[in-house]
């Protein structure tokens, strides 16, 4: 009773002053188009679909839950690729939910070593909050909640409310090494729930990623994937960074994550690749566990696990992505840092 009344004054907080974050995933690696839309159509096949889910704070009353489902098109006729990113966040005992279908297209520039990726992201969002969760002050009495007692407090005016959202990136492959940067929410958009303006906050995406064979002469040799990514958006700013280690289709990772001033996280992965048809076809298979270390203890959230499934296939009598696979380049633009 208590959780939700309280969350109820955070969302009419966030009608009027508070700014808004979105979630990030620590598999950033295994979300590519939430990450960035300028890494759209950028991988080893012609398609591809992506999910992933994240259970933040799992003992914390009011759950925090996300999940992104992403399928892109890799088309070497127009030296790039489409695709759909789904979004959904559901937060808090009341669940003010988000639901984003937004619409890529992606478009690059081959080099003899080096490959130049664009992005653009364009789509709809709806902002809900399930008003049967919440409990209003004149429902309570002495003894806490009144069975069935009604109230005359009113869902907030914009309560179901759909806007334009937009994002644009770049992404630079050059050699072994990958950087990028994108950009979310370039409009701005009001999301509010009581009719003062709130905006949302632009959020700028930054990533670097190096791939370090340890035996260069073997072809299957262990590689080592330093990695980092950064955050900043209402500004708030985090950082992940750490390393994996690839051989064959395992691949562990260990991670920190901070804001600068304080540590956040210290997280475990662990991803596996299933290759069938003849390495045409590949599952990979990924869990994650943050176990953090801020001032919220672990011993009061049982920190945030996430698990991700993808699925990558080459069309058997696509031509052009052979001819495309075959050339010096695409090496550059099918780059592979997980």
């Amino acid at each position: 009773m208590k959780t939700k009344f309280i969350y109820l004054c955070a969302i009419l907080l966030l009608g009027a002053n508070v700014k808004a974050q979105d979630h990030i995933y620590s598999q950033f690696y295994n979300s590519p188009n939430y990450l960035n839309p300028a890494l759209n159509g950028q991988f080893d096949g012609d398609f591809r679909i992506n999910l992933i889910y994240r259970n933040q704070w799992t003992s914390i009353p009011g759950p925090l839950n996300y999940y992104s489902l992403s399928a892109d098109l890799n088309l070497p006729k127009l030296n790039g690729g489409v695709g759909l990113l789904v979004t959904k966040t559901s937060e808090g005992s009341a669940y003010l939910n988000k639901v984003n279908f937004s619409g890529i297209y992606s478009y690059s520039v081959q080099f003899d070593n080096s490959a130049l990726y664009f992005g653009l992201q364009a789509g709809v969002t709806n902002r809900k909050v399930d008003a049967d969760k919440l409990v209003f002050l004149d429902q309570l009495n002495s003894g806490g909640i009144i069975p069935n007692g009604g109230t005359g407090a009113s869902v907030p005016v914009f309560n179901n409310k759909f806007y334009f959202d937009s994002g644009a990136g770049i992404n630079v492959v050059i050699g072994s090494l990958m950087f990028g940067a994108s950009g979310q929410h370039l409009n701005k958009p009001n999301e509010t729930l009581t009719g003062v303006t709130s905006l949302l906050p632009m959020r700028f995406n930054g990533y670097a990623s190096f791939r370090f064979p340890l035996n260069e002469n073997f072809e299957d040799s262990p590689v080592i994937i330093p990695s980092a990514v950064f955050y900043r958006q209402a500004g708030i700013s985090s950082f992940s960074g750490g390393m994996q280690c690839k051989y064959k289709s395992v691949n562990i990772g260990l991670w920190y994550r901070g804001d600068g001033q304080q540590n956040d996280a210290i997280v475990l992965s662990f991803i596996l690749d299933i290759f069938t048809n003849n390495s045409s076809d590949k599952v990979r298979f990924g869990i994650s566990h943050d176990a953090t270390t801020s001032r919220l203890p672990y011993s009061n959230t049982s920190g945030t696990t996430e698990g991700s499934l993808g699925y990558e296939t080459t069309f058997p009598k696509n031509e052009d992505y052979r001819s495309f696979r075959n050339s010096a380049s695409s090496g550059y633009r099918c780059y592979d840092f997980y």
